[in-house]
C-alpha cells in the first residue's frame, strides 16, 4: 500500500486576489490591488463592515482580518476598499478547483479558497510530490493570475499546518521526520483544534509549544482537557491524522453558499439569520437558472474545526426562498451540538427543470404568494441592486 500524500492548497489572500485579477483583466484598472494598502470589506457607514481580505502593504500597516473597516481606516487613511462580489468569487473559486482536479481526481473542497487534494495514486507520475505541488501551482499562477500555497504532507492536518507557513506563493513540506524541525517549536496556538479556551488550560499547564504538548503524558492531558478532545491534539501535536480526503460531488451538480462568519455564532437566532441570507442567495440563482432542488444540505464547521452536515429530500422540488430556509433551518438544528459555530454552509442539489410541482391543495395558494414575492425581490434587485431590497430580520441584528 502506498504511502499516503496529501496536498492542502489554498489560495493567498483569495477575495482580494481575484478582485485584483478582475480589475486588471476585465475593468482594465491601472493599479493592482495586491501592491497597494487594500482591503475587500463591507459597508463602513453602517458601521458593521469588516475587512475580509488584505493586500501584504495593507497587513504591513497593521490591518488585520475580521477587524472593522472603520479600524483599517484609522490605521491607513488612504486605503483602497473594494465591497465583496461573491459571485465572482464563486467563478474563480471554480477555475481553481477544475486545475487542481487535473492532477487528481479525489478533491475535498475545505471552503471556497482551499481544497484538500488526495495525490496518493498520482504523485507517482511526477519526480517527486514536491515537483507535482510546484508544478500545479505555477499552473494556476499561470492561468488564472493569482497564486496559491501548496502543503505537502502524508495527512490532512500536517498538509494544512505546512501550507500556512511562510506565504505567499509557496509549497512547504511537512512528513514526519519534519515535525520536530518545523512544527514543534510553534506556539501550542497554531495547532488546529486549539481554541483560545484549550489555549490557556495548556498554558495553566506550563505548555506553550506544539512540541511539549506531544511530550506530555497523555492522561494528564485527557484529565484537564477531557478525554476525547484531549487525545485529539494530543495526537495532531504528534502529526497523527487518519480522517480520509472526501471527495464530493462537483459545483456543477448544484447550487451552494457558505461562509466562515467574522466571529463565532452560538445561538439559534443568529445562525437562522445566516441562514436566510445563504438561502436567499440559493433560490435566486435556482430561479435565475429556472431550475428547482429536491434535496437541501447544512454543513457547519464548529470552532474547534470540527465538520458535521445533514441533508434531506423535499417531497415536492422548489425554489421558493421561504421552504429552503425552513429545511436548512430544521437541518441545522439536526447539526448544532452546542458548541461555537465559525462556518455555516447550505446547499441545493438533485436539481430538476421541473415546470410543475405536485398539486397541494392547501398550500398551493401560498406557494404561489411566496413564489410571486420572490419574483419580485429578484426583479427589484436586478435593476437596483442587492441591497435595494433588505428583510427586517436582517436590520438591526449584530450578525451582519
Amino acid at each position: 500500500m502506498n504511502s499516503r500524500v496529501i496536498f492542502h492548497i489554498d489560495v493567498n489572500s483569495a477575495y482580494l486576489s481575484w478582485e485584483a485579477v478582475y480589475g486588471i483583466s476585465v475593468r482594465k484598472d491601472e493599479v493592482d490591488l495586491r501592491e497597494v494598502p487594500s482591503i475587500i470589506g463591507g459597508d463602513e457607514s453602517k458601521r458593521r463592515g469588516i475587512v475580509l481580505a488584505a493586500s501584504i502593504p495593507a497587513k504591513k500597516k497593521g490591518i488585520r482580518t475580521a477587524e472593522t473597516v472603520r479600524e483599517a481606516l484609522n490605521k491607513c487613511p488612504d486605503l483602497i476598499i473594494r465591497p465583496p462580489c461573491h459571485g465572482l468569487y464563486e467563478k474563480f473559486s471554480e477555475a481553481f478547483l477544475k486545475e487542481a482536479l487535473e492532477f487528481s481526481p479525489v478533491l475535498e473542497k475545505f471552503s471556497i479558497d482551499e481544497v484538500f487534494l488526495d495525490m496518493t495514486e498520482t504523485a507517482g507520475q511526477y519526480e517527486s510530490p514536491y515537483e507535482a505541488a510546484c508544478l500545479l501551482k505555477d499552473r494556476i499562477y499561470e492561468k488564472l493570475g493569482f497564486t496559491v500555497n501548496i502543503g505537502v504532507a502524508p495527512n490532512k492536518l500536517l498538509a494544512k499546518m505546512a501550507s500556512d507557513f511562510e506565504k505567499p506563493n509557496k509549497v512547504h513540506t511537512l512528513f514526519q521526520e519534519e515535525i520536530p524541525a518545523k512544527m514543534w517549536p510553534l506556539p501550542v496556538e497554531n495547532l488546529f483544534s486549539v481554541g483560545p479556551a484549550t489555549k490557556k488550560k495548556l498554558h495553566n499547564l506550563g505548555i506553550r509549544t506544539i512540541g511539549e504538548l506531544a511530550h506530555m503524558n497523555p492522561e494528564l492531558l485527557r484529565s484537564h482537557i477531557g478525554n476525547k478532545h484531549g487525545m485529539l491534539i494530543y495526537e495532531y501535536a504528534n502529526g497523527i491524522d487518519r480522517a480520509p480526503v472526501e471527495a464530493g460531488q462537483a459545483d456543477s451538480k448544484g447550487y451552494g453558499n457558505s461562509v466562515t462568519l467574522p466571529s463565532d455564532v452560538d445561538s439559534l437566532e443568529e445562525s437562522d439569520v445566516v441562514l436566510l441570507s445563504l438561502a436567499e442567495s440559493v433560490a435566486s440563482r435556482l430561479r435565475a437558472d429556472r431550475v428547482k432542488t429536491s434535496c437541501i444540505t447544512v454543513e457547519i464547521k464548529d470552532c474547534h474545526f470540527r465538520r458535521s452536515s445533514h441533508q434531506r429530500k423535499l417531497s415536492v422540488p422548489t425554489d421558493i426562498t421561504d421552504e429552503i430556509v425552513q429545511a436548512a433551518k430544521k437541518l441545522y438544528r439536526e447539526c448544532f451540538r452546542g458548541v461555537s459555530v465559525r462556518l455555516i454552509g447550505l446547499r441545493a442539489t438533485d436539481i430538476s427543470s421541473v415546470e410543475f410541482s405536485q398539486m397541494d391543495l392547501f398550500g398551493d395558494q401560498k406557494k404561489e404568494k411566496l413564489r410571486r414575492l420572490d419574483q419580485s425581490i429578484d426583479a427589484i434587485r436586478n435593476r437596483y441592486g442587492r441591497d435595494a431590497v433588505q428583510r427586517a430580520t436582517f436590520l438591526g441584528g449584530k450578525t451582519d
